[in-house]
């Protein structure tokens, strides 16, 4: 019976590692470069390894900044009595009327923590809560892409040939854009017209994914805009308190 050489053995082993590379369960590894192992007979082999990502620092990160009048008889309206909300849809990609009324109710419940009275709201009333809701695209969607990918290489030295091949395995889906939400909130004096208190939060999440719902984006937005509502921490140049 004729042995097989050490080529064939090699040969034989990487097309089984090729077959099995999307079963198996890899630690992480991706690019150039071999992992330098050589048997006895004279190949050196890779095992296939799987590609892993870091996260963006971006993603569920809310930020907020606020700003309230200087006018202390103005600011001291806020926070008590009646209080209208409404919305519209902002820069960037249309918000729909039903996308808007989720934002709206956030408000609302935020609203009624902050000592608001929102129990007519189809009555005229003193102040009102004018939102506008805007989202941009801070990343696109990844491109789909081969979940198997490697490179192969031979050397012939002093000792007959090696044989090397290396497999990347990436079985991660091709991630969706990254988007940020931005939820402005205005809470103007009806008479007067005059903005008593103002701010905006963003978050920035995944298109499609269903673990940030517009539920929770925009419950989070409003809880961040209406801490401690109405504190702000320092006057700008425009006499503006702002906090954030």
């Amino acid at each position: 019976m004729k042995m097989p050489n050490a080529a064939g053995i090699a040969a034989g082993i990487a097309l089984s590692l090729l077959g099995s590379s999307a079963q198996a369960q890899w630690g992480p590894r991706w690019g150039g470069g071999w992992g330098n192992r050589w048997d006895r007979g004279g190949s050196m082999l890779d095992s296939p390894r799987a590609q892993t990502r870091s996260s963006d620092g971006r993603e569920g990160r809310v930020e907020v900044s606020r700003f309230v009048s200087p006018d202390a008889s103005a600011a001291a309206e806020l926070g008590h009595g009646p209080v209208s909300v409404e919305s519209e849809s902002g820069e960037g990609a249309w918000i729909d009327a039903g996308t808007r009324r989720t934002y709206e109710a956030a408000i609302v419940d935020a609203l009624v923590g902050a000592g608001y009275d929102t129990l007519h709201p189809d009555t005229p009333q003193p102040q009102i809560t004018k939102l506008r809701i805007s989202r941009q695209v801070l990343a696109a969607a990844e491109e789909k892409r081969s979940p198997v990918s490697g490179t192969a290489a031979m050397e012939v030295g002093t000792y007959g040939q090696a044989y090397g091949l290396g497999i990347n395995v990436d079985l991660t889906k091709p991630r969706s854009a990254l988007v940020s939400t931005r939820l402005d909130a205005q809470i103007v004096d009806r008479a007067s017209g005059k903005v008593l208190w103002e701010g905006y939060a963003t978050i920035a999440t995944r298109e499609g994914d269903n673990k940030w719902p517009d539920g929770l984006i925009a419950t989070k937005l409003a809880g961040a805009l209406f801490d401690n509502f109405p504190k702000a921490d320092a006057i700008g140049p425009d006499g503006v308190g702002r906090e954030g």
